[in-house]
């Protein structure tokens, strides 16, 4: 029994270095994040659906796209959206509504606003009219007055082009009901296809509130001293700005440039087709802005976001400490009637605060989630320092991948990240550093035949603003969607994806020496309770 047992230790002793080799490059090369639970999708259980997002604003039900009406009042963050709630097709237009005390959590509220006889109810915005400018409540109980476009559908069948007014509705109980102001439309069409989509504020320089609304190829500026009677001032942007498609969802707001005591106008207008991966996008400009005419003096056309599905986002009115609150629709028109969720479709992006920065002389529009988002997060794993040798890759197994947040520093490098699971569905990131090129390839990232133009391309975006010697990556995914933030925001991309199974494995992978560093990675906690 001892020789016999002396045999096999000394037969096994190479097998044994061996062993021990393949053990040490194996733990260098794969690591798996322990986690308490596992992705648990069930459409028999609230807010289990397949592809449901888990810490995104979506509907209960039927259709959503643009966010309308956002404002702040008494602790209360008011979110309406154009909502349908007969299908989930786009259809006859009402604003949907829900509420938050942290812009993280939602409450689900009655539907606000019904088409009536003027027409559908489009995009609009909502202010608090706080001295009562409009006479509409009292200064004790100031109304929460929302401006919004009317399509009028018999206008359109009659074959003519003036279909768009806008209408004016107020709510004297904090937004749980409303009324329709008597004198609608506010402002009549000036024969115009595409006249739509106000956004109104109080203009504190000027004492005055200000409207700016979308007409056919450029933005047109508004004034009124009561919020019923407006005066165009001025227009903006027919030879400006990119015009691939129809101008739609504009918003205007006033930002410090970090790091000094320069304010800068940022106006926001959103158009499709033509963004620069294909279909809905936003772009901006950064000017100048009286209260009655916007100027600017940039040259080449900027956008809030290089991923293919933000899209008409707006930002806060009323918020505190004077931050600037950004959501935008998480979708395309490209696909988003045909995208493969069932009971429910299309979803908010998080919310975002927007800065602005001077980077190179260049002024540049930066968004990072809110600071709520924190809350949220729960730490599964996290490394100082990662060393990837050039041809080799790191392989992270974590069953939690598709509801997570990934932050990690890298050098200007190339670098190449990718997201599957057991089905080989495959989401590709790479970053080309010396052409300076950031794309995302989710050819094959699940279900991607339900519309041809989802997964045709490779999307390609030029980051020559990412100047500096390291990079700051922060990944979010939920389960249907992905958000990248480079450097702070100077560059964000969303994306929807609809995996066949939950990514459950990341790789990180590089053709040159590379090192990350500050490496977390967290699981998200859901947001939805029945």
């Amino acid at each position: 029994m001892t020789y016999k047992w002396n045999k096999i230790v000394k037969v096994s002793a190479l097998q044994l270095i061996l062993l021990l080799f393949s053990c040490k490059k194996e733990s260098e090369t794969a690591i798996t994040i322990p986690t308490s639970e596992k992705i648990s999708v069930d459409s028999t259980v609230y807010y289990k659906e397949p592809f449901r997002p888990q810490f995104h604003f979506s509907p209960e039900k039927h259709w959503m796209n643009d966010p309308n009406g956002m404002v702040y009042y008494k602790g209360i963050y008011h979110l309406f959206y154009q909502y349908y709630p007969n299908d989930i097709v786009w259809g006859p237009m009402h604003w949907g509504h829900a509420t938050s005390t942290d812009l993280i959590h939602w409450k689900h509220k009655k539907i606000a606003l019904f088409p009536d006889k003027l027409g559908l109810i489009f995009s609009g915005s909502a202010v608090i009219d706080i001295n009562n400018t409009s006479g509409l409540g009292t200064k004790e109980n100031p109304p929460m007055v929302a401006i919004f476009t009317y399509h009028n559908m018999d206008i359109e069948k009659a074959g003519k082009i003036n279909t768009q007014s806008q209408g004016l509705a107020y709510s004297l109980d904090e937004g749980e009901t409303w009324k329709k102001y008597d004198g609608n439309p506010i402002i009549k069409n000036p024969e115009l296809k595409d006249f739509r989509d106000p956004k109104v504020f109080w203009n504190e320089t000027t004492k005055e509130w200000d409207l700016v609304l979308v007409a056919g190829d450029r933005a047109q500026f508004y004034t009124s001293k009561n919020l019923t009677d407006w005066k165009l001032q001025s227009e903006f942007g027919k030879n400006t700005g990119a015009h691939g498609g129809v101008w739609e969802c504009p918003d205007i707001f006033k930002l410090k440039v970090e790091g000094s005591k320069e304010e800068k106008w940022v106006l926001l207008i959103s158009i499709n087709p033509g963004a620069p991966n294909g279909g809905s996008g936003t772009q901006y400009f950064i000017g100048d802005y009286d209260g009655k005419t916007f100027k600017t003096n940039q040259k080449d056309i900027k956008w809030i976001d290089y991923g293919t599905d933000n899209y008409a986002g707006v930002t806060y009115n009323n918020t505190p400490d004077s931050k600037r609150i950004f959501i935008g629709w998480m979708s395309n028109w490209l696909y988003a009637r045909n995208t493969p969720t069932k009971n429910w479709r299309s979803a908010m992006t998080l919310p975002r605060e927007i800065s602005l920065s001077k980077i190179n002389g260049d002024y540049t529009l930066k968004s990072t989630p809110i600071e709520q988002f924190k809350q949220q997060l729960v730490t599964e794993y996290s490394k100082d320092l990662i060393s990837i040798k050039k041809g080799t890759k790191i392989d992270f197994t974590y069953d939690y991948l598709n509801q997570s947040s990934i932050r990690f520093n890298s050098k200007n490098q190339n670098l190449k990240l990718v997201f599957s699971n057991d089905l080989n569905d495959s989401l590709v990131i790479d970053y080309y550093s010396k052409q300076k090129i950031f794309s995302i390839d989710r050819k094959h990232s699940g279900f991607v035949d339900f519309e041809k133009t989802f997964a045709k391309d490779i999307h390609k975006t030029s980051v020559s603003n990412l100047v500096s010697v390291a990079i700051d990556y922060q990944i979010i995914l939920d389960w249907s969607s992905i958000e990248i933030f480079i450097n702070g925001g100077v560059y964000s991309f969303t994306e929807q994806l609809f995996p066949k199974k939950p990514y459950t494995k990341l790789s990180i992978q590089s053709d040159e020496n590379q090192e990350i560093t500050n490496l977390t990675i967290n699981k998200i906690k859901g947001i939805w309770q029945k």
